[in-house]
């Protein structure tokens, strides 16, 4: 179990350290709260220059409400102890 808990804790830290990374998912986490991640989605899947793996990845990601939520919510705390 906190083997599990560790390796969310250091994917989560990952996608804080960088600010491109920490944006994208910050904004995935609000289109997923406003119900407006099928539009995320469709303009994912048009995008010629990423490539499928790349589309699948972040799709898989933004299909994941829970982990937005969690990602937005430790970045929120994790800013106000920086």
């Amino acid at each position: 179990m906190n083997e599990l808990w560790l390796q969310d804790l250091e994917s989560l830290e990952e996608i804080t350290q960088d600010t491109d990374t920490r944006q994208i998912f910050l904004r995935m986490a609000e289109l997923q709260r406003e119900g407006r991640i099928a539009n995320f989605l469709t303009e994912l899947a048009r995008d010629p220059g990423l490539d499928d793996a790349t589309k699948g990845t972040l799709t898989e990601l933004a299909q994941d409400a829970d982990f937005l939520l969690a990602v937005e919510d430790y970045v929120r705390r994790t800013e106000q102890l920086h």
